[in-house]
C-alpha cells in the first residue's frame, strides 16, 4: 500500500486540533482509559459535566457511580477534581479521593498532578514538589502533560 502524504497531513492535524482544544484545568483522564462500542463509559455523563463545569451535577453524577464502581481510580481522581473545582473547594473531600485514586493506582498520572495542585491550594508546595518528582519518574521525564501542568502550577505558587 502507497504511503498517502495527504491522508496523514489531515490525521496529524486532527491529532493536534484535538489536543489543543483539552483545556489546561480538564481532567487528563476525561476519555476512558479504554474505549470500545460495546463498552460504554458509565463516566461519560459526569466527564460531561465536568467539562461544562457543572460542578454539583458532576458530583451528584460520580456520587451515583461509587456503588456501581466502587475502588475505580478514574472514579475517585474525578470526585477529587470536582471537589476542588467547585465554587467553595472541599479540599478535604479532594485530598481524600486523590489518595484514594492513588492507593488504587500509585502511576495514576491525573491523580499525582492534581493533589499537587490541591496542596498548592492548602499552601504545602513541598508535598505538590513530591508529586512532581513522582511524575517525572513516572513520565520518564518532562515531557508528559501532567508533569508540564504541575511544574507550571508550582512555578506560579506565591507562598
Amino acid at each position: 500500500m502507497p504511503f498517502n502524504r495527504p491522508l496523514l497531513a489531515v490525521f496529524i492535524a486532527l491529532a493536534a486540533h484535538s489536543t489543543a482544544l483539552r483545556a489546561d484545568d480538564t481532567p487528563s483522564n476525561m476519555a476512558p482509559a479504554s474505549s470500545t462500542a460495546a463498552a460504554p463509559d458509565p463516566l461519560r455523563p459526569a466527564r460531561d459535566a465536568i467539562a461544562a463545569q457543572q460542578w454539583p451535577k458532576a458530583l451528584e453524577l460520580l456520587k451515583a457511580q461509587q456503588a456501581k464502581l466502587g475502588r475505580n481510580a478514574d472514579l475517585h481522581n474525578l470526585l477529587g477534581f470536582a471537589y476542588r473545582k467547585q465554587a467553595k473547594p472541599d479540599l478535604e473531600k479532594a485530598l481524600d479521593h486523590y489518595r484514594l485514586a492513588l492507593e488504587i493506582n500509585p502511576v495514576h498520572r491525573g491523580a499525582h498532578e492534581y493533589i499537587g495542585e490541591a496542596y498548592l491550594m492548602k499552601k504545602q508546595p513541598a508535598k505538590a514538589r513530591e508529586h512532581l518528582l513522582t511524575l517525572q519518574r513516572l513520565c520518564g521525564g518532562t515531557g508528559c502533560e501532567e508533569y508540564r501542568d504541575l511544574a507550571k502550577a508550582l512555578a506560579a505558587h506565591t507562598d
